[in-house]
This record gives structure tokens, sequence and C-alpha cells, in this order.
């Protein structure tokens, strides 16, 4: 009964202020003509739709993140899995220090990321931003399939290439199929890094290309409209929640192996 009690309150305290923001993206927040503070609707959902600015950084950041997901996961693939299958002079270093790589703040690297990105003209890009947040996801990505691709015994791979298999037909038809779970554990991790994103976000949107986040900043002003924030807010988390029901049985089986 406590032990319930204990996982009720904790559910509670992690839960309030999304519900809070939920309720007042249904309130008007900053009162109009038409309509008196306080005022319980879709009004803020509608004003967020009929922005075009706001339409647009929806757009992008889905843009970027599907890119930046795609590129992740077909880079770490082969990656991982010689890192899994083979052995080479400095192979566990290399490991390490793709991770190191990984946990460099951000803002170390942003003034020569932008100059290189400027001379190459990805500033103001989707494509730009998907490019920058793979090169920080992608260490992630590596460490997580190596690890599932070793746990795949190796006689896999062997019966695949007896019966005739080439190596894109091994990955596509045995090695990914076997690695589900961890590839959408990968992928989970790679969408959520890239979608909450702020520091590149704004380095690299200068005039154009702007992600939601960078919409959600430029949103607060002298008078913010709190309601109007919270519906944007919400928003955002949709595809979040989308692309974790979508990997929740690969999700909980990949934790599981991992454990």
């Amino acid at each position: 009964m406590m032990r319930r009690l204990a996982l009720l309150a904790l559910a509670g305290f992690i839960l309030l202020p999304l519900a809070q923001a939920v309720i007042l993206s249904f309130t008007v927040t900053l009162p109009d003509v038409e309509l008196a503070q306080g005022t319980v609707g879709l009004m803020n959902y509608s004003a967020v739709l009929a922005d075009s600015a706001l339409r647009a950084a929806m757009v992008n950041s889905g843009i970027y993140v599907v890119l930046n997901v795609v590129f992740c996961i077909a880079l770490a693939l082969p990656a991982a899995y010689a890192l899994a299958r083979f052995r080479f002079l400095g192979d566990r270093h290399f490991l390490l220090v793709i991770l190191v790589f990984r946990v460099t703040p951000p803002v170390v690297l942003s003034l020569p990321i932008f100059i290189l990105f400027s001379q190459f003209g990805l500033v103001n890009s989707p494509v730009g931003i998907a490019l920058v947040h793979c090169l920080f996801n992608l260490p992630v990505a590596i460490w997580i399939l190596e690890s599932f691709i070793r746990a795949v015994p190796r006689e896999l791979d062997e019966t695949a290439f007896l019966d005739g298999h080439s190596g894109p037909s091994f990955f596509f038809y045995h090695l990914i199929p076997a690695i589900a779970p961890g590839i959408g554990v990968a992928a989970f991790f790679c969408f959520i890094f890239s979608w909450v994103e702020v520091v590149f976000a704004r380095i690299l949107t200068v005039t154009g290309g702007k992600p939601i986040t960078m919409a959600l900043q430029a949103m607060f002003g002298f008078q913010t409209d709190i309601g109007m924030v919270m519906a944007m807010t919400c928003l955002s988390l949709v595809p979040g929640v989308v692309m974790i029901w979508f990997v929740r049985n690969h999700l909980a089986r990949g934790f599981s192996l991992r454990a």
C-alpha cells in the first residue's frame, strides 16, 4: 500500500507541471476585445496553427529530426558492426574517444561549426541542423548498437554468408531484425536529443529555418501570451509521444536486453 502511495505521489509530482501546461493551453491569458481573460477553449491552438512562422517551425523541426535519426542509424549500423565483429588496433579506445566527444559542451564547437557550415551554405537550413545533430548523436547510436550486435551470436553471420547472402542482404534480412530493439532505443535517444537541442538551433538559424525550440523562445516578450506558449509547448510534445508509441515495444525489449 505504501509503495502504491509513493508511486502515485511521484507520478503526481512529475506530471503536475505538464497538467498545468495543458490547462493553461486551453485558457485565454491575454484578454482582447472578443475574449475575456480566463475563457476556456481552443483559441490558443487555433492561433498557433494560424501563425505561419510557428507552422514553419514545426515543419523545420520535423524535417531535421527525421533526417538526424535516418543519418545516425544508417551510419551507426556499419560502424557498430565493425566494432563488434572485428578487432583492430585501438578499437576499444576508439569507442571511448567518440563517447568523450559526445560529452563535449556544444558551445565549445559552435564557432568552428558555424564557419564551416556557412562556407557550405548550410546555415538557416534544417539539413544543416540535422547534420550537426548527427555529429553529436552518432557516438551514442554507435555505442548502443555495438552492444546489441555483440549480443548476437557470430553463427548468424556465418550462416547467412554460407547461404549466399551479400553484405547488404545480410544487414537487411538478418542483422536488422535481430537487433530491432537496439535500433528502437538508438532512434529514440537520437530523436530526443535532437528535438530538445537549443544551442546549434540558435547558432545555425540566424534568419530562417528556425525549429520549435527557437520559435518558443521568440514567443516570450514584454507581454507574453502564456496560453499560446503552452499550446505551442503541448503541440511540440505530440511528436515525442507518437515516437514513443511506435517504438514502445522495442524500447521495453531493448532496455531489458541492455540490463
